[in-house]
């Protein structure tokens, strides 16, 4: 019998790097999952043509022809649904997912933020760590919910802020970690470890 792969939908709004991880990450089977399609509010996304590269479905939803974001959100949620996509990944989409996806898919929305949450949410997270000048800062995977960077922590790694970094040098080290954890915490999804107990996170040992 042939194994089932979990069927992830990737939101993007810009360049898909980190999709370009799962999907890396998806052909040497080292994520038991498959992109099923790619979503995008910007339909010159270069993500977009990442996708289609491999084969992909990529679908871009204007929000210029929905009254709503209700109606907009409907519209993401359908195009999930048709692609039967079990997990949702928002890989650098940068606009609030509303509760008509997040309801759809309980605890199964996974968003990648960088930094340590809850500390420097928000668009601009790698500046406002390093002009703040914190020692130590990070990436964050972890459930979305109605609230931007608040969800349930899944996984979570540091990254050192040495003296003679630019934001630009901490922007390629958080890049190099976020292609690592976040394929790396799919593959718990996929292998059923996670159970989420209020706000936390439980990973449950490998079978």
């Amino acid at each position: 019998m042939i194994e089932r792969r979990m069927r992830l939908g990737v939101l993007i709004s810009g360049s898909g790097t980190n999709l370009q991880a799962i999907i890396d990450a998806c052909e040497a089977r080292t994520l038991n999952a498959e992109v099923a399609i790619v979503v995008s509010n910007h339909d010159a996304a270069p993500g977009l043509k990442r996708a289609r590269d491999h084969g992909i479905e990529a679908a871009y939803v204007d929000r210029a022809k929905y009254g709503s974001m209700r109606d907009y959100n409907v519209a993401i949620r359908s195009a999930l649904q048709d692609a039967l996509v079990d997990v949702v990944v928002m890989a650098g989409y940068m606009r609030k997912l509303g509760t008509e996806v997040l309801d759809f898919y309980p605890d199964r929305v996974v968003n990648l933020h960088p930094a340590l949450l809850p500390s420097f949410k928000g668009a601009s997270a790698i500046h406002d760590a390093f002009d703040y000048g914190v020692k130590v800062t990070g990436v964050t995977v972890h459930f979305a919910n109605e609230n931007f960077d608040e969800g349930p922590i899944i996984a979570q790694e540091a990254v050192a802020i040495a003296e003679d970094d630019t934001p630009e040098t901490l922007e390629a080290k958080i890049h190099e970690v976020e292609h690592r954890i976040l394929p790396a915490t799919l593959q718990l999804l996929a292998e059923g470890r996670v159970e989420v107990v209020g706000r936390k996170v439980r990973i449950k040992p490998a079978m």
